[in-house]
């Protein structure tokens, strides 16, 4: 029997300074001037058109991606989160983030973001080194990226994330460990590292840019990760390592099955119908002019998951937890019995891929080397 998850809330803000050459998520160049207010009163109208769906919950988490959501105001995020409050509620430990990219703010701002609510940031740094900012088309350079940290810092943030990649064009190993560094030596309580990947649609898969060769890439993994643990830093899902357990409330209850409601243009959600006995995915109209105009059956498009997929669906959230997901989890938030991947886990174990634990779903240390072959059970 289903039941009801954690409910969390994701805003897509879609406009950046500029499209960087590896991004293939819904960002769009912002131009002269950004329909700030318009938007604001689009997603608010969006959220209203979703209450069917918050069933008496109130919100766990909010995040605000993008997209730049550092290029709106202060005042835009306080009115969303007032709409928000007002509409849903909020569970008194909410954690709220807020994405923002150096070059994007200034002090006054980053304190408008505090004072409107917004309590954890993630910066998307990427890099300290300026020929690989130049590389990835950044719009800021190593100094800005350090005083984009203190800014964030002086205006009251002590719980923030750094977003960093490595396997960048012609990387080091040396390299990828000071970015690292300076990020541990800034004050960051969580990291998310991930390597680089060249995606469909963007202006790197049409000109490749030259990258760090394998072999390479496993010194920089292991090296990576070996100066994270040094420093305390333990990783709790694929690419996030975290200070004193201070985890991303948000992500992991992505990664647990938890439920989202997804508002702004390109944003998806997964929502928990338990009258239903289903669970839908939702996604809203891509387009940010389309998404403003609010025309008609472009707005929303829902799908539920078939009870085929929802295993798998399952496990691919929760195995990517380096301490895996709770077993009492699977059925209220699948509607399976535990029989149904009773064999499958129970094979994985023999191999030595998953850990002989009755009240986690957990890889081995090989078995999260190998998440994909684990995932190709289910």
């Amino acid at each position: 029997m289903l039941q009801l998850p954690p409910l969390s809330l994701y805003v897509h803000i879609p406009w950046c300074v500029r499209k960087c050459p590896y991004c293939d998520f819904n960002s769009h160049e912002a131009g002269q001037t950004i329909p700030e207010q318009d938007y604001v009163r689009a997603l608010i109208e969006d959220l209203k058109a979703d209450l069917a769906w918050v069933q008496g919950r109130k919100l766990h988490s909010i995040f605000f991606g993008g997209g730049t959501p550092s290029l709106f105001s202060g005042q835009a995020i306080g009115d969303i989160l007032k709409a928000a409050e007002k509409l849903i509620g909020f569970e008194t430990d909410i954690e709220i983030t807020l994405e923002a990219n150096p070059g994007t703010f200034e002090q006054q701002k980053f304190s408008d973001f505090y004072s409107a609510g917004v309590n954890r940031l993630s910066i998307g740094i990427q890099s300290f080194n300026n020929q690989h900012l130049q590389r990835l088309g950044r719009i800021h350079d190593g100094e800005q990226a350090i005083k984009a940290i203190a800014t964030a810092q002086l205006a009251g943030f002590n719980n923030f994330n750094i977003d960093l990649m490595h396997g960048l064009p012609e990387q080091s190993l040396e390299q990828a460990q000071a970015d690292i560094q300076q990020a541990i030596d800034s004050g960051a309580q969580h990291i998310s590292w991930y390597q680089l990947t060249i995606e469909p649609n963007t202006a790197f898969y049409s000109k490749p840019p030259p990258l760090p060769n394998d072999d390479r890439l496993a010194d920089i993994q292991q090296g990576g990760m070996n100066l994270l643990h040094e420093h305390q830093f333990g990783q709790y899902e694929v690419s996030a390592f975290a200070l004193h357990g201070q985890t991303s409330r948000h992500n992991i209850n992505y990664w647990e099955f938890g439920d989202y409601l997804g508002i702004g243009a390109g944003a998806h959600g997964k929502i928990t119908l338990p009258e239903q006995d289903s669970v839908i995915r939702t996604s809203k109209t891509r387009q940010p002019d389309h998404y403003l105009a609010r025309e008609g059956s472009l707005l929303v498009q829902n799908s539920a998951i078939s009870r085929d997929e929802m295993a798998l669906e399952f496990m691919m959230n929760g195995l990517r937890l380096k301490n895996g997901v709770a077993t009492e989890y699977f059925i209220p938030r699948t509607g399976l019995d535990k029989l149904s991947v009773a064999t499958q886990v129970a094979d994985l174990q023999r191999k030595g891929l998953m850990e002989p634990d009755s009240d986690r779903y957990k890889t081995t240390h090989l078995g999260y080397q190998f998440l994909n072959t684990v995932l190709q059970s289910f």
